[in-house]
């Protein structure tokens, strides 16, 4: 096989006895990940009394962890076992999609749930009225179609390059390492990853802290009754918002540091596997 065909990960040398350790905890939390998303989505579905715009957002949340940890564990678990980690490149830009698509559609939900308790606060007495049924699944559609176009616009930028490397070291596919593998110019696919970036994660980021800002503004006007109904409803929803942007940020600082930076058990851990332990605690924090 040629360079640019496949790819090498090569996190998993060396692991010795410790891959394990690892698949079973890696294991455990992706069964947990099915089981509890998928009570979520089955309690909002069958309870009535939960058909209601913030509850729909919540399941969404939920089908999208289903969606993006579908598009890691199975090949880690794999890999973990195995001694051959070599995957194909368009196998390997699949789950860069995955991935990818899934990091995007969690900050637009979080900004749909943004809006929807924006609006609930503000204009309580006209909630119904602006986020009606066709409403919401406009906005949750919008939500969907965008991600999928530009992470798969990104992906193909980069399907088009000329590698000249195999190794990857990360635990899963990476667009942005993959591209760091080119020997062509890839100031196009920087200058598109950039725009995305602000697109999908600083306008949301933007929005989301002006209406939080908002809503303690509109708070303070009033009764301690209001504030306290207010805050009840929204810290679900704060707590995994600065959850999961902080997950994103360890993602993207391991992603840019240069290989031997961190030890290999330290990067195995953060990558994904604390991270999605805080994930699905911020599920059940939204649902209860």
């Amino acid at each position: 096989m040629e360079n640019g065909t496949f790819f090498y990960f090569n996190m998993f040398e060396d692991m010795g006895h410790l891959r394990y350790f690892f698949f079973c905890l890696s294991f455990t939390i992706y069964c947990l990940i099915l089981s509890l998303n998928m009570i979520i989505v089955f309690v909002i579905v069958l309870e009535t009394a939960l058909h209601q715009p913030m509850y729909i957002l919540i399941s969404c949340l939920s089908v999208n962890s289903l969606y993006g940890t579908a598009g890691l564990f199975p090949r880690l678990l794999s890999d973990l076992l195995s001694y051959s980690h070599t995957i194909s490149r368009y196998a390997c830009q699949v789950q860069a999609f995955v991935i990818y698509s899934y990091a995007s559609y969690e900050y637009t939900i979080l900004t749909l749930m943004a809006f929807d308790r924006f609006i609930a606060i503000s204009k309580p007495l006209q909630y119904h009225s602006i986020i009606t049924p066709r409403i919401l699944a406009i906005m949750i559609a919008l939500a969907c179609i965008f991600p999928l176009l530009s992470v798969g616009t990104g992906i193909i930028l980069t399907a088009k390059l000329k590698l000249c490397g195999h190794e990857l070291t990360k635990l899963y596919c990476s667009n942005w390492v993959i591209v760091k593998l080119s020997c062509m110019n890839t100031a196009l696919n920087n200058i598109f990853g950039f725009v995305v970036l602000i697109i999908t994660v600083l306008i949301p980021l933007s929005f989301i802290l002006f209406s939080y800002i908002k809503i303690l503004i509109i708070c303070q006007r009033n009764s301690s009754e209001f504030r306290r109904k207010a805050y009840q409803t929204c810290l679900p929803h704060l707590v995994t918002f600065v959850n999961y942007s902080i997950t994103i940020v360890c993602e993207v600082t391991f992603s840019r540091y240069e290989d031997g930076v961190f030890p290999q058990a330290v990067q195995i851990l953060m990558h994904r596997v604390l991270n999605v332990s805080c994930k699905l605690a911020s599920n059940f924090t939204l649902l209860v």
